[in-house]
């Protein structure tokens, strides 16, 4: 069996990206409809109710588009809203969030201690840290909230001084010492893992999230025989709830400059 129907993914802004360009790379047969809230974007500063109203319009949204599966990639939408999300899209829809299967894979590797890095709203959620003791309760865990981050990405700031300050103040916290691995718990953020990866000297292991999550999105596509054949053209399509120049950029380094963007409010 296989399914040609796209796969719906969201986030607040190009940090999902990171996430579609591993489906691109691992499902290169795959059609994608992306959906980036640029308009309401960052959602780790946002009330849960309001996250999970955005989240709702979106997964609304790409269930009108005839998504066969969606990706929540974004970890304050996942953290915050997943069981309306999962309501939302119905039991027909497979939602795939971008927790779960990283804390279920870090909690049975050989680690000790284990850093998370992301926003307010996943920090204050406690959601890494519930799942992966919900795997393995002996390993430690500290979580520690970046909020600048996603700001500095979406206004173009990554790979320079400024993102260098920023990530050297946050990541030379006492909270991370000895740390021997790192989550990066906002989607937004593998954009800096070259410059994360030199402040830590190289010496903590980054967890590739992307890869890990795109996995599972094989395993179950494949379990319930959805997906898409190998002769299928896919096709991408991306939608901004409000339309930024950064957003155009590192959609056109990672998917070609033939893209097609369409700006759509939902509200």
């Amino acid at each position: 069996m296989n399914d040609n129907r796209p796969i719906g993914v969201f986030d607040s802004g190009v940090g999902g990206l990171t996430f579609a360009k591993e489906i691109k790379r691992l499902l290169p047969h795959e059609s994608m409809i992306y959906f980036g809230d640029t308009q309401h974007l960052p959602y780790g500063e946002k009330s849960r109710e309001a996250i999970t109203r955005f989240s709702v319009d979106i997964t609304n949204f790409l269930k009108e588009n005839n998504c066969k599966a969606i990706l929540v990639a974004c970890n304050s939408a996942t953290s915050n809203s997943i069981d309306a999300i999962k309501e939302a899209a119905g039991k027909e829809i497979p939602v795939i969030d971008v927790i779960s299967p990283v804390a279920e894979k870090i909690a049975f590797e050989l680690r000790e201690k284990i850093g998370v890095i992301a926003t307010k709203a996943t920090i204050n959620s406690g959601a890494y840290k519930k799942s992966i003791r919900k795997f393995n309760k002996h390993l430690k865990v500290v979580e520690m909230a970046t909020p600048l981050l996603v700001p500095v990405i979406e206004e173009g700031f990554a790979n320079t001084s400024i993102s260098k300050a920023v990530l050297e103040t946050y990541l030379t916290n006492k909270k991370l010492e000895g740390i021997d691995s790192v989550i990066l718990g906002c989607t937004h953020y593998p954009l800096l893992e070259k410059e994360i990866n030199q402040v830590f000297e190289g010496k903590v292991a980054i967890v590739n999230s992307p890869l890990i999550v795109v996995n599972q999105i094989i395993y179950q596509l494949g379990r319930e025989g959805k997906l898409a054949s190998e002769d299928n053209i896919p096709q991408y399509d991306f939608y901004l709830s409000d339309y930024t120049d950064n957003f155009l950029k590192v959609s056109k380094k990672f998917f070609g400059k033939d893209i097609s963007l369409t700006e759509k409010r939902l509200n």
